[in-house]
């Protein structure tokens, strides 16, 4: 009773919220947002014609929360209840397969676990192991010093490789399981969609913005020489499905202008309250007053010494925190190197 109260007033709250608002990664590659995971809730949103605002997080580079939806003073956080579509679906605030009565959602469920497993997976492959790093360099790391950047990179590929199940003994035999199962989901794919506008009849579902956000990102992000892309192409009705829906989903979104920068998010359960209900997304800079050579000096001294601290902290957190029994054992050892 007390849960079904709840799941309607945030029903309400979404009502009422006259603005959704999505934060997400920047642009970037053309796209308005370059984060795998931040594109398909904003394709979601644009299929399901919701309006929103979309604010730029760069704070948090190898946070999980990210993306999320403010409506009102709730929040719909990635991390949590399956991410933000799942909880938008589950709450019964937003869902695209509603409108499917006549479809099994048995197909929906196994055609979206193929996307959300096999092309995931090879997209997570391609991006943190495959490549030279510029990618999510230019998506997660630009705005930090390099040295914290190319230990966070460091560290994401390491959790990759051990969530993939990939050691120095079997690299070859992963990456080829990898992409037969990326190949095998693209044929299976191709065949559902035909000729139509949407996998499953005349109109989305969250499987389509799934698989948008996929494609956008492997068909503009990507480079030439990926294997992924490479695959994907030879499918000449998912490439066309996908450059239908660019222009029509995305085209007015592409510019940077109006993005904003977002404050950090709380720590508790979704759904939640806000720190600040009214709270502005760029807050006023204060007035500067001038510092004198010595202040100045003193200052930078200041910034190099906790530069480098911070630096010595997240080298120790990262060797310290993946250290377990199988990276000790020399037979099982995980390849870091770049």
């Amino acid at each position: 009773m007390a849960s079904a109260a709840a799941a309607a007033a945030t029903a309400a709250e979404w009502e009422a919220a006259e603005r959704k608002v999505l934060v997400a990664r920047k642009p970037c590659f053309g796209l308005p947002t370059a984060c795998p995971t931040s594109l398909p809730v904003l394709l979601y949103l644009r299929l399901a014609q919701v309006p929103f605002d979309i604010h730029v997080d760069t704070s948090f580079p190898d946070a999980d929360h990210i993306p999320y939806v403010e409506f009102g003073d709730c929040v719909a956080f990635n991390n949590e209840k399956g991410g933000v579509i799942e909880y938008l679906r589950e709450e019964k605030i937003l869902d695209l397969n509603s409108k499917h009565p006549g479809v099994s959602p048995t197909d929906v469920l196994s055609t979206k676990a193929m996307v959300s497993t096999w092309l995931a997976d090879a997209l997570q492959y391609e991006l943190w192991v495959v490549t030279d790093g510029s990618i999510a360099q230019d998506i997660y790391f630009s705005d930090l010093p390099w040295p914290i950047g190319k230990i966070l990179h460091w560290k994401k590929t390491r959790d990759v490789k051990q969530l993939l199940g990939i050691t120095k003994q079997n690299a070859a035999e992963k990456e080829e399981e990898i992409y037969q199962k990326a190949t095998a989901a693209y044929d299976a794919l191709s065949l559902k969609l035909g000729d139509q506008v949407f996998l499953f009849d005349n109109s989305p579902t969250d499987v389509d913005a799934l698989f948008l956000g996929h494609a956008l990102f492997v068909l503009n992000a990507l480079p030439d020489t990926s294997v992924l892309k490479g695959t994907l192409q030879k499918h000449e009705n998912l490439v066309n499905f996908v450059e239908h829906h660019k222009v029509q989903l995305l085209d007015d979104l592409s510019s940077p202008s109006g993005l904003g920068s977002s404050p950090s998010p709380s720590s508790s359960s979704t759904p939640r309250k806000r720190a600040s209900a009214g709270q502005s997304y760029k807050p006023k800079p204060r007035a500067k007053k001038e510092r004198t050579e010595e202040e100045k000096k003193f200052r930078r001294r200041s910034k190099y010494f906790l530069a480098a601290q911070l630096v010595g902290v997240l080298v120790f957190l990262s060797v310290l925190g993946g250290v377990d029994s199988s990276e000790l054992d020399d037979d099982d050892g995980m390849d870091y190197e770049d």
